[in-house]
């Protein structure tokens, strides 16, 4: 920030989201990066839309990960808040249900992000709830008979990641939910299928991709957070209950997973990520609504 005389972009402020999450998921404050408060450049909504869907989608994201407050911004009539972060993503849905980035085919990547951002109001908000269950519909419909996703006619690795997050942010199961096995294979299972030895590939038969690597990783930590009743991968609060230590490499849980049944990996693999699926799954009805999620009112 302060290399960029704080300015990390004038035209993608996910930018800025970016680092916030960044910074959030380490403890870090993002109120003072090098003197600057990130979360005052979220806080002009004509800047956040400028990029389109997606600037929304990842302020919302950034913004509650930590139930972050909004600052003022100088032009109260382009002050940010939640309200109109959620307005503005609904209104961007399609006619046939899901979002796209450009044009009027859903796309399972934006689809899925939209949901995710939206997954914290899904029990407190009719509107969102509609929304996010006709965009859980079209994922149905975008998967193909294999069970895989495709972004731009690529079937790829992380589209699957990214619908992965989005189901595991409403308490759905990704491995198990009938609606998403397809030829007995789960987006689970499709996942593990790109894993290379070294990391996962962006299409299956091509080698090491790092956005493919990192996609994948957070999706499977998104399971893995399920299925071990943590809060899901973007509801950071739980980083501020105890002070940061980069020396621990695994949460412990706080509550017990008392909710059966388990899950048990199907497919046969060597992928040392399988032990992941050997655990008990907590199920919601939507996101934020376990004893163990923080329940703030934005």
């Amino acid at each position: 920030m302060v290399e960029k005389n704080g300015v990390l972009s004038t035209a993608k402020y996910t930018e800025y989201s970016r680092v916030i999450l960044s910074l959030t998921s380490i403890g870090s404050d993002v109120t003072n990066v090098g003197s600057y408060n990130l979360l005052s450049y979220l806080s002009d909504f004509n800047k956040v839309k400028r990029q389109g869907i997606n600037g929304p989608i990842w302020a919302l994201i950034a913004l509650d990960s930590n139930n972050y407050e909004i600052p003022a911004n100088e032009n109260p009539s382009n002050q940010t808040t939640r309200e109109n972060l959620i307005e503005y993503i609904i209104s961007k849905e399609l006619s046939n249900g899901g979002w796209a980035l450009i044009g009027n085919t859903p796309d399972p990547d934006i689809t899925a992000m939209a949901i995710t951002s939206l997954a914290k109001y899904y029990n407190s908000n009719e509107e969102v709830k509609k929304s996010v269950d006709r965009g859980i519909t079209a994922l149905t419909k975008m998967q193909n008979s294999s069970g895989e996703f495709s972004s731009f006619g690529t079937v790829n690795s992380e589209s699957t990641s990214q619908v992965i997050v989005a189901l595991c942010s409403l308490g759905i199961n990704p491995d198990t939910d009938k609606r998403f096995i397809k030829n007995g294979k789960s987006p689970v299972d499709i996942l593990l299928s790109y894993y290379v030895g070294n990391g996962f590939s962006h299409t299956k038969g091509s080698n090491y991709n790092q956005m493919a690597t990192e996609q994948c990783f957070y999706g499977l930590v998104a399971y893995y957070r399920l299925c071990n009743n943590k809060n899901f991968l973007y509801n950071m609060t739980d980083v501020y209950e105890k002070p940061y230590d980069p020396t621990v490499t695994e949460a412990t849980t706080t509550k017990p997973v008392t909710t059966k049944p388990t899950a048990t990996h199907k497919a046969t693999t060597t992928n040392p990520t399988k032990a992941t699926k050997n655990t008990q799954v907590v199920y919601t009805t939507g996101s934020y609504n376990s004893t163990t999620e923080n329940k703030t009112t934005p």
